[in-house]
């Protein structure tokens, strides 16, 4: 977020305004790695103003001072409640802010002053559970959201070790072995051809070897799966990488840039 000659920020920034210039969703509905709800339960923020959420620990005093304008809307929380009715899903309205899963990401990819979003956002839970299925399920849900021009945005990370980081520090530009092998391995998961069998490819992820060391818990990497539900027949893509150290920065995009 601070760092911004990081290739990761710059890349966020195209993304950001490929999605105000092209895209210009009409809403935002967003799922964090760093909301998960009941193991049967998701929730949904229904409230329009809210303070954002500094889930996170001893940085210094400026990161808890951040500010990123934001406003939701209960129609599209009701139609995102709605769909997971439709589902057979559980699901509840809370009123809860924006965490640093969604913000700190935006901050990057929708700067208030340079390229603002101007849309409602609408933060969406997981589950509290690994199961792959689940996941993917959920993002089926929602789907049908897309045909109104709500985006559906999930945010994650590719490999996500904070754990193995004191490893890197010392050649933080080379990605630790698992870094490599199980970033590739995603890409070839949501890249596959065949989609009667993404799911099952993504699913078997967690099952390899080095799935534990790339996510030594598995909430970065749910993420892509509800986003994979959500697209439907269309193929994913990886659009650009970064492995480094203990984390990939990897980007992703399902389907291709509707242009509204």
């Amino acid at each position: 977020m601070y760092k911004v000659d990081h290739p990761a920020y710059k890349k966020l920034q195209q993304i950001g305004r490929e999605i105000t210039t092209k895209v210009r969703p009409k809403a935002v509905v967003v799922f964090s790695a760093h909301w998960q709800a009941g193991r049967n339960k998701i929730e949904v923020n229904t409230s329009e103003m809210t303070d954002l959420i500094y889930d996170f620990y001893g940085f210094p005093s400026h990161y808890y001072k951040e500010k990123y304008p934001n406003v939701g809307s209960k129609d599209v929380a009701q139609k995102v409640l709605a769909s997971f009715k439709s589902a057979g899903i559980e699901a509840g309205g809370v009123r809860r802010g924006l965490d640093h899963g969604v913000w700190a990401g935006f901050k990057c990819a929708f700067a208030p002053d340079e390229n603002p979003l101007n849309v409602p956002i609408v933060q969406v839970s997981l589950f509290s559970t690994d199961d792959p299925h689940q996941h993917y399920h959920l993002g089926r849900a929602v789907s049908a959201l897309r045909d109104e021009n709500i985006l559906i945005i999930v945010s994650g990370m590719a490999v996500h070790n904070l754990r193995d980081l004191r490893y890197t520090f010392a050649n933080p530009g080379t990605p630790m072995p698992y870094t490599t092998t199980f970033d590739e391995a995603l890409k070839d998961a949501v890249e596959t051809v065949e989609l009667d069998r993404r799911e099952g490819e993504m699913a078997a992820l967690l099952k390899r070897p080095d799935a534990r060391q790339a996510h030594p818990s598995f909430e970065h990497l749910l993420p892509i799966f509800v986003g994979a539900g959500a697209a439907g027949e269309d193929r994913g893509k990886r659009v650009w990488t970064l492995k480094e150290g203990s984390m990939s920065w990897a980007q992703y995009r399902f389907g291709d840039v509707a242009v509204n």
